[in-house]
């Protein structure tokens, strides 16, 4: 890659970053915490929280196989998606590269932060090629966004073209694997020290069950994280949420045991839904969730609302016309959604 200082927006580079009273000492050994402006009456909610969040960290650092300095941790994925794009991407100047359709946060956040986005059309099968990817590139292309396994299509995009994208590209390649956990297919997460310009997003709101408290993760090399820190709002992560998340932390055996429910039944309503007659094709899935198309897809669509059954109209996204995209739920909230289908006429 690059030199990162070649990377990141000059601006970024120049400024001294703002550093929190919290940042600059041993919140082991503080005891009279008068530096904050804070009131000392509500505890434990009257103090600021921890703005490296140090704790969960220090807790996920040695699950996830990786260093606590390899760690960014995000309110939501949204932020840390966001964030990426203002410490490397100058706007009006710079653009970046993604493939299509996929998840519509990346293009939304770069219409946010006025750099200009370049879609590549996936193939038939919702796979791309690395000279595709690189087709588009100029001097300014300062990202790459890979979604794996992708939203919505589901499926894994091929690794090899993933690899050899890291390793031909100059800039930033960001792989969103927000789904990994319901994938057979290693995580890159392990491959960090391999591909310095390599960032991993994941989220506590999928397989971990935990969307109500949004925590995005974002894994990369010690010197992204820095930048990346630099850039985000000092207590972007809130004590309730970092609280919640050491709880969740430790309880892997009970989100293990959700994933493979999730697995056994989307297996169980994948097959329910590709016997329907009035549906083309269910594709294939290494998510929580799976596309499949039907004859008239918006009609069914309709059909579900009026059951109060709620799944996601893709039919207006590039190359999947009359698909809905449906999640995988309890198994009676599936088997409801098996047994409305089967009525539908």
């Amino acid at each position: 890659m690059k030199k990162l200082e070649d990377l990141v927006r000059p601006s970024i580079l120049a400024f001294e970053s703002y550093k929190s009273g919290r940042e600059l000492y041993d919140q082991n050994k503080a005891c009279v915490l008068l530096d904050a402006n804070e009131s000392p009456n509500n505890q434990p909610l009257n103090r600021y929280p921890d703005p490296l969040q140090r704790k969960v960290k220090a807790a996920l650092a040695p699950m996830k196989r990786v260093s606590e300095d390899q760690l960014f941790l995000a309110n939501g994925s949204d932020e840390a998606i966001d964030v990426i794009y203002r410490c490397f991407c100058t706007p009006g100047k710079d653009n970046v590269i993604a493939i299509e359709p996929t998840y519509a946060r990346y293009k939304a956040e770069a219409l946010i932060n006025e750099i200009e986005y370049r879609p590549v059309l996936l193939d038939e099968d919702f796979q791309v090629k690395c000279y595709d990817l690189l087709a588009e590139m100029d001097s300014n292309t300062k990202v790459i966004w890979i979604c794996s396994p992708n939203n919505p299509t589901g499926n894994s995009i091929d690794r090899t073209e993933i690899e050899r994208v890291l390793k031909q590209f100059q800039g930033i390649v960001v792989v969103d694997e927000a789904y990994s956990d319901f994938s057979s297919i290693p995580s890159l997460r392990t491959e960090l020290n391999d591909y310095p310009n390599l960032i991993i997003l994941n989220t506590f709101s999928i397989a971990w069950g935990c969307a109500s408290v949004n925590l995005g993760v974002a894994y990369a090399s010690k010197e992204i994280i820095n930048i990346m820190n630099k850039v985000k709002y000092p207590y972007n992560v809130n004590e309730v949420t970092q609280r919640e998340i050491l709880n969740i932390l430790g309880r892997t055996s009970d989100v293990a045991k959700s994933v493979i429910q999730i697995l056994e039944e989307r297996t169980r309503v994948m097959n329910a839904v590709e016997e329907l007659p009035y549906c083309q094709r269910v594709f294939t899935s290494d998510a929580n969730f799976f596309l499949a198309r039907f004859d008239n897809g918006p009609a069914v669509y309709e059909y579900l609302k009026q059951k109060g059954i709620m799944v996601r109209d893709r039919n207006h996204v590039p190359l999947c016309e009359n698909c809905l995209r449906i999640t995988i739920g309890t198994k009676a909230e599936n088997t409801a959604l098996i047994s409305a289908l089967r009525q539908y006429e």
